[in-house]
């Protein structure tokens, strides 16, 4: 177990019970003798603090684990800005679902100390890095760590395109777009739009359509090192949106291609012990349970 020392703190922004949680836990870590680094925009929210201020981005240097208080989406941030660096995130859960934050403000300090003593485990998530060509020119460039998905933006007009898998076409299709999800983005968006499930542990990427225009089309599960590429029919008189995690947005026109593969390096997660991903399922989705007598 790695020996966690220079912490840095990350809090979502406009909620008060974030910094509520955020002033509790630097207390208590400043207490136990750890070297807190507060994230530059949190800092401003704690004037007179004393401590070690840093961008998100350089939080990979000087950081041995990041705890990121807030609800998934803060969590999908760090992860895209921190991957490269190899830094460690531990999650408090501040919104709602909770599928990656999975420690209660209630029980912060039993919790924080538990993984800092080395009582944790620890698992790798895989992100997508999305490209967007314009007449063979790169253009848009992005990543997430959930899902990179195809949509019509402002319009309400179905989207036109060709689907390639590892260069092997696959199907035209005219709907509302497609999700490529991962599978820690299994559990979010594409969730809703009627993909599967899959495992962490999954090296695999889910297609999921979304309102297909053609009721036969269904979600496939492909390689997790397969490349994909949309290409934007030239018929479409609507300018889709290529987003990222739902949170970086990226513009595309008629004829575009985008191509989604595997980052070459994985996010590292930290997990108390008691984490189990069937009982967040359960407790997440509302999966029935104990309905088996002992």
């Amino acid at each position: 177990m790695e020996n966690f020392t220079h912490i840095g703190l990350i809090g979502r922004l406009g909620s008060a019970t974030v910094i509520e949680t955020l002033r509790r836990l630097k207390r208590y870590l400043v207490s136990e003798g750890y070297h807190i680094i507060l994230e530059e925009q949190v800092a401003e929210l704690m004037p007179g603090h004393g401590l070690q201020v840093s961008s998100v981005k350089m939080m990979g240097e000087v950081c041995d684990l990041v705890i990121v208080i807030g609800g998934d989406g803060s969590l999908l941030g760090a992860a895209r800005e921190l991957a490269k660096s190899n830094v460690p995130l531990l999650g408090v859960n501040r919104g709602r679902l909770g599928f990656l934050t999975d420690i209660s403000p209630e029980q912060i300090e039993d919790g924080v100390d538990a993984v800092l003593e080395g009582d944790y485990v620890e698992e790798k998530r895989f992100l997508l890095d999305v490209l967007v060509r314009r007449n063979g020119e790169p253009v848009g460039y992005g990543s997430g760590l959930n899902d990179i998905v195809l949509h019509p933006g402002k319009s309400t007009r179905m989207i036109g395109f060709d689907l390639f898998v590892e260069g092997q076409f696959v199907y035209s299709q005219r709907s509302d777009g497609l999700i490529v999800s991962t599978p820690t983005g299994s559990t979010a968006y594409s969730l809703s739009a009627g993909g599967p499930l899959l495992h962490p542990k999954l090296d695999a990427i889910a297609l999921v359509p979304m309102f297909p225009h053609t009721l036969s089309s269904r979600p496939i599960v492909v390689d997790g090192k397969s490349e994909i590429k949309i290409v934007i029919g030239e018929a479409n008189e609507i300018y889709p949106q290529v987003s990222c995690d739902g949170q970086y947005h990226i513009p595309v026109a008629p004829g575009d291609t985008v191509s989604i593969t595997k980052k070459p390096y994985q996010v590292r997660l930290i997990h108390p012990t008691s984490h189990n991903f069937y009982e967040t399922c359960r407790k997440k989705l509302g999966w029935a349970h104990n309905l088996i007598e002992s």
